[in-house]
């Protein structure tokens, strides 16, 4: 009997513990991607991503510049924001993406560094600002796929038009172990709002 009431406790405990990463997971993946249906747009921005300590582009940031680059030669838009400042090490992360870009053939000229942004919110709200100084008004935003979800709530509260778009992911334990740090942090935002920022506008 008792080993029984152990079985049926223990079952309880599981089906709660599915039915509650169900319900974050659904809160995660409902966010949507974007707020407008165009395919082409003013500018790329790339959201950055640490460097390698040497200056050389780390493997994730590697991917997130080669999917903005595909896209810019695609001519969804003409022109690539790098944006990110020295926030991990000493490497100015839109400098290092910057460059890498310039070695895969796109021009000098196309492509805008933003070297302050220390997180996501900061990376939106200086690269807003370089827009709205040039009079662009539309974006496709490009990052790793999980950090997608989050990035588009951010850039929901900023007068833009914009859709998201995903570079290449990592490996397999990488990416599980960043969704699930996105999930949680993705859906406390979703559900509770943001810490209060001088660097998100008010929706």
């Amino acid at each position: 009997m008792r080993m029984f009431i152990v079985k049926r406790i223990l079952l309880a405990v599981l089906v709660i513990v599915v039915l509650a990463f169900a319900a974050a997971f659904g809160i995660y993946e409902t966010i949507p991607g974007g707020n407008t249906p165009q395919s082409r747009f003013d500018a790329i921005i790339v959201l950055g991503y640490p460097a390698n300590a040497d200056g050389s582009p780390s493997p994730i940031q590697r991917e997130r510049v080669l999917e903005g680059v595909r896209e810019y030669r695609a001519h969804v838009a003409p022109r690539l924001i790098m944006t990110g400042g020295a926030a991990h090490n000493s490497q100015v992360e839109a400098a290092v993406m910057a460059h890498f870009a310039e070695r895969q053939g796109v021009p000098e000229s196309a492509v805008i560094v933003e070297p302050q942004a220390q997180n996501t919110i900061q990376n939106a709200f200086y690269s807003v600002r370089i827009m709205q100084t040039h009079g662009w008004q539309s974006a496709e935003v490009v990052s790793s796929p999980s950090h997608l979800a989050r990035a588009s709530l951010i850039f929901s509260h900023f007068p833009i038009r914009y859709r998201t778009r995903a570079s290449k992911p990592g490996g397999f334990f990488y990416e599980c172990v960043v969704h699930l740090h996105e999930i949680r942090v993705t859906d406390r935002i979703r559900l509770f709002g943001f810490t209060p920022t001088p660097y998100l506008p008010a929706t």
